[in-house]
């Protein structure tokens, strides 16, 4: 009976070993297969990133299914090039053949990437409606690969910072006999490992309105003199089909070219919609309408006047209108407040470009020169 009582301790204690042995080597298991998974990724492992983070999922709404190309393939690449990760916890349930662990991601700056990803879109969609030979508004890109051409040219061109974040991992022992390990991949991992990307692009306030707006004003603030024109419907705005005053509305955007600018003064954001009060700089039209309508009343006031006849004083109020742009070096600075709607994927204005158009033109949305030759006696 004695020996019984001494040997029970020890029993008791042979046998704690033997779980702790069991647990211990349960965890070893779990923590070789994440750590062979996340080596791949962190070895910039192209296969490896898309198991885990499909192209499509990054951009769910993508029009078009696409060629897995050099460039797209670069892109998981460059995102995970900083990429690294420390083990904090691992908890094995041995009777539900399940393991959590709780893992800290280092990752890209994955809100600032998706910020600048944001702002290029839209320059894109930008520039692609000026570069139309018609008077088009911008069309969303839907195109996968012109996407992942952007991420890829973002984080060519620019250094990212990293951030550290904590996720949790779920793993399935789908073994019978022996122990395999399989980790479960669901998109909330997905997410995680890629920084919250997948949240932030999805995310219609990722770029405020006040940014937005900002977006337009710089892109036309850019462009060249045939991108405005375009983007502007400048032929339009002047309220003409006559092909001889194209020379008009070049001029108009010539000026708009050398002049234009802004300062944003207020947002105010009710819901969806929001209202941005802009000071918009542009050329002065009532300066240029007063210097034309004097000229022109000399010029109905002489003699020369009646000899031209009706159809030479309809190209002088031309000539001497289009003379008054060209030589125009007043500006003025007027309040405009410009409407956004937010339509659950970004800020957009709501009335497009002519809205620009309007605020940028004043006074010159349509030209003075009377298109009845008659009314000019």
């Amino acid at each position: 009976m004695k020996i019984v009582k001494r040997l029970l301790p020890l029993l008791l204690f042979i046998l704690a070993l033997t779980g702790l042995g069991c647990s211990h080597l349960d965890k070893t298991n779990v923590e070789k297969v994440i750590t062979s998974e996340l080596d791949l990724l962190k070895n910039l492992d192209s296969e490896t990133a898309q198991k885990y983070i499909s192209y499509k999922e990054l951009f769910p709404d993508a029009s078009d299914e696409i060629t897995l190309s050099d460039e797209i393939q670069e892109v998981f690449s460059l995102f995970f090039r900083n990429f690294d990760y420390k083990i904090l916890d691992i908890d094995v349930d041995k009777d539900k053949k399940t393991a959590t662990a709780s893992i800290r991601l280092t990752t890209i700056d994955a809100h600032t990437l998706a910020r600048d990803y944001a702002k290029a879109q839209l320059e894109a969609e930008i520039l692609a409606a000026a570069a139309s030979d018609s008077h088009t508004t911008e069309e969303t890109i839907t195109s996968l690969e012109e996407r992942f051409l952007i991420l890829n040219s973002l984080m060519k061109e620019n250094e990212y910072g990293t951030v550290e974040n904590n996720c949790t991992m779920q793993l399935k022992n789908t073994g019978d006999k022996e122990e395999i390990w399989e980790i479960k991949r669901t998109h909330s991992l997905e997410n995680d490992l890629v920084g919250g990307l997948m949240t932030y692009l999805s995310d219609s306030d990722t770029l405020s309105a006040e940014d937005t707006l900002t977006i337009y004003l710089n892109t036309l603030k850019n462009m060249d003199i045939n991108e405005m024109s375009n983007y502007l419907g400048v032929e339009s705005i002047v309220n003409t089909s006559d092909p001889a005053k194209s020379a008009l509305a070049a001029s108009l955007v010539e000026q708009v070219h050398k002049i234009f600018n802004y300062e944003i003064k207020d947002c105010i954001v009710e819901g969806y919609i929001a209202s941005v009060t802009t000071e918009i700089t542009t050329f002065d039209s009532d300066a240029i309408l007063d210097a034309y309508q004097k000229e022109l009343d000399e010029y109905l006031s002489s003699p020369d006047a009646v000899i031209d006849g009706s159809q030479k004083r309809y190209q002088k109020s031309y000539d001497l209108l289009l003379d008054n742009i060209e030589k125009n070096t007043s500006v003025s600075t007027a309040e405009a407040v410009f409407q956004l709607v937010n339509d659950g994927v970004s800020w957009k204005l709501e009335n497009g470009n002519e809205e620009l158009g309007d605020a940028i033109f004043g006074t010159l949305i349509t030209t003075p020169v009377e298109e009845d030759s008659e009314s000019e006696e």
